[in-house]
């Protein structure tokens, strides 16, 4: 403006100024603006640096100046409160990095620091409910991997690595949730169904696949409950269901790859009615494996 001109600013500590910081106006001491020896507000105010004023004597700070209050009340007292939000203390320490203030700026980082919760990497609903279960799924715009895992089931005895095999699928659900939790709901239901250990996968609202993981086993004495770790076929079905995300309906040629990759013998899966769904249980898998390979070596060796 016309009337803004340089001046050097030297007086007695008691006498007063008028700061324009930004549009807001403050009137404070010379000595209160000095105290702090090492600062620009002391350099300003102690005659070794020019400042701006206007025409009616108002000294002009190119800064903002909401925070300029504070900054003049940790000047008076060596101290003051913070604020309270993260993104007002980060505006805060900008300003007393301006003003060169080391120790108030030292707080401000001090206090970033505790306000830099750590955040959850992913969070896992436990269903308590089958109607809550389906209210999950059918509100959430993701693909979603459901794991039934029951301990408790104890009808029968358990074989010798169906512990183990329990903990691995459950150790599997945890990394494929850290890794995928952004495009996948991930569920664990622990008080539903009857199944003691099943992987569950659906895609617009709909179960298209299922791996259950557990089988009995006929002993010369008794039955026994067996829990495997399918993990190849876990890991599949969870990429497979990574096709229907943000989709209308799944990529054919995407489905018909990966179909012909896990299946190419066409005897790896069976389908479920029309929608396509893949039920796995192991030991049934197993065997339709082994004869259709029987079938197949008979085919190609007659005799």
């Amino acid at each position: 403006m016309s009337g803004d001109q340089k001046t050097l600013i030297k007086g007695h500590s008691s006498q007063y100024v008028k700061l324009n910081v930004g549009g807001r106006l403050y009137y404070t001491t010379i000595g209160t603006l000095t105290k702090h020896n090492d600062t620009m507000l002391s350099a300003m105010f102690s005659g070794r640096m020019e400042v701006l004023t206007d025409s009616e004597g108002w000294i002009l700070i190119d800064r903002c100046g909401q925070f300029f209050g504070t900054i003049l009340n940790y000047l008076r007292d060596g101290t003051v409160p913070l604020p309270e939000s993260h993104r007002e203390i980060a505006e805060l320490l900008a300003e007393a990095k301006y003003y060169c203030i080391t120790e108030l700026a030292m707080s401000c980082e001090r206090a970033l620091i505790a306000h830099q919760e750590p955040k959850p990497i992913c969070r896992i609903p436990l269903i308590t409910s089958q109607k809550e279960e389906q209210m999950l799924i059918s509100s959430s715009s993701k693909p979603a991997v459901i794991l039934v895992v029951q301990r408790q089931n104890n009808k029968y005895s358990y074989t010798s690595n169906s512990d183990d095999n329990l903990l691995k699928n459950i150790e599997l659900f945890d990394k494929l949730s850290l890794r995928f939790n952004e495009r996948i709901l991930f569920i664990k239901d622990v008080i539903g169904p009857s199944e003691i250990c099943c992987w569950s996968f659906y895609g617009h609202g709909k179960k298209v696949a299922e791996v259950c993981c557990t089988s009995i086993v006929y002993a010369t004495d008794r039955k026994h409950t067996k829990v495997e770790f399918p993990e190849a076929r876990i890991y599949e079905e969870t990429l497979q269901v990574l096709l229907y995300e943000n989709r209308n309906a799944p990529d054919q040629e995407l489905l018909q790859a990966t179909s012909s990759v896990r299946n190419p013998s066409g005897g790896g899966s069976s389908s479920a009615g029309s929608s396509g769904m893949h039920q796995y249980t192991s030991d049934e898998e197993e065997e339709r494996t082994g004869l259709a390979r029987l079938r197949s070596n008979k085919r190609n060796n007659p005799t």
